[in-house]
């Protein structure tokens, strides 16, 4: 199985959302298609991937350095015994010549790559992704079904009481049972209402509510929220300070009894054991949400899944961020927490496949060969324009 060529394509993402940090609306979405030698029932096996939500379009390191570290090698070394590309080699091939340290400079261009990569490798053995990540790291079969909650409860322009009870009651209705809303884009009094309106239209259940700061306070700030928000005891406070301020991370967690999350804006291994170590947090309450494609890609946070495990970190203590197929995969596979979800958020790029039936707060395991984004009809047109010519 070798690389033929490997493309990348800046699409703009087309939203006007805004959580407490920034709005969306100039966001672009690098999607990467990797063409294979590889036939399956007469079509080339193609591997996609897309760096996720959040971050920009990451192109030109891809075509200057990572694309031609692939293209350029011997193509027996990068396959594994079985001959099949072996992402692991390919993500050891892309990194010669990177210098340690600033991962966020690269981890998101390669990790998108190793992502696509191991979408070839699953259609070229037809097999879902999920089943092969769960062969490989837990010899098992993957999981039937995954929980799932909605990432929302954003800003409008116009924010106002009751736009939090219209946009969940939505989601209730589509079967999501869990949901999570913004903080820190209005005053504290504004925000502990739009909690309070939220819990209100989820039965008074604080466990089916979490929140997300995105990073936007400072320690003073943060402490404030942290207080405020303790006595409803939600499922998670996320990211209440920047995600590399690991001291205030740290007091915030000895002053907050309930649980954190964080790690979407993690890029590296060393980050989350960073956090892991020297942020306070606590195994037996918090969560890790790193980003698959944006933390060097699937083996990696596979891999770092596999680690914390020894440290006291239960798989049930992850929930990667994403509200994508890449995401899903890596729950089913790997049997963790739980996925996040967008449904009707960022135009082609977020939610699942068109026939995904949600109920009661979970989602069937993909089926498809690979990641599955050819049930997703809107964002495989997308993704098939960067493979013209080749299909």
């Amino acid at each position: 199985m070798r690389i033929l060529d490997i493309r990348e394509a800046a699409l703009p993402m087309r939203s006007d959302l805004r959580n407490s940090v920034f709005s969306f609306a100039e966001m672009t979405v690098s999607v990467v298609a990797v063409l294979t030698d590889r036939v399956v029932e007469g079509k080339p096996v193609i591997g996609y991937a897309f760096n996720s939500i959040g971050r920009y379009a990451c192109g030109d390191p891809m075509r200057a350095r990572f694309i031609p570290r692939l293209t350029q090698a011997p193509p027996d070394s990068l396959l594994n015994a079985d001959g099949y590309l072996d992402p692991a080699k390919a993500l050891r091939r892309m990194l010669v010549g990177e210098k340690p340290g600033g991962d966020a400079a690269r981890s998101v261009p390669v990790g998108t790559i190793e992502t696509a990569l191991w979408d070839a490798v699953a259609k070229a053995r037809r097999q879902p992704l999920a089943e092969l990540i769960s062969q490989t790291w837990r010899q098992r079969p993957m999981e039937a079904r995954v929980p799932c909650y909605v990432g929302g409860g954003w800003y409008k322009p116009d924010s106002k009481p009751g736009d939090v009870a219209e946009e969940l009651q939505r989601h209730l209705d589509a079967g999501y049972t869990h949901m999570k809303i913004k903080v820190g884009g209005l005053s504290l009094a504004e925000d502990i209402g739009r909690v309070e309106e939220a819990l209100t239209l989820l039965g008074g259940d604080p466990q089916r509510l979490s929140v997300d700061a995105n990073g936007r306070f400072a320690t003073a700030e943060a402490l404030d929220y942290a207080k405020a928000l303790a006595p409803f005891n939600l499922r998670w406070f996320e990211e209440p300070c920047h995600p590399n301020d690991f001291q205030a991370s740290a007091t915030i967690a000895a002053a907050y009894p309930g649980a954190l999350a964080t790690g979407e804006n993690l890029f590296s291994p060393h980050d989350v054991w960073n956090q892991v170590r020297f942020g306070g947090w606590r195994a037996d309450r918090d969560y890790l949400q790193m980003d698959p494609p944006q933390i060097y890609g699937i083996a990696t946070y596979a891999d770092l899944v596999r680690d914390l495990a020894a440290e006291g970190w239960g798989h049930d203590r992850h929930f990667p961020h994403g509200g994508n197929q890449m995401s899903l995969a890596l729950v089913a596979g790997l049997g963790l927490g739980g996925c996040e979800a967008y449904p009707g958020f960022f135009g082609a790029f977020g939610g699942y496949a068109d026939d995904c039936d949600v109920s009661n707060g979970s989602m069937p395991a993909p089926q498809r060969p690979g990641i599955g984004f050819e049930g997703q009809s809107r964002l495989h047109a997308l993704m098939r324009e960067v493979a013209t010519g080749w299909i």
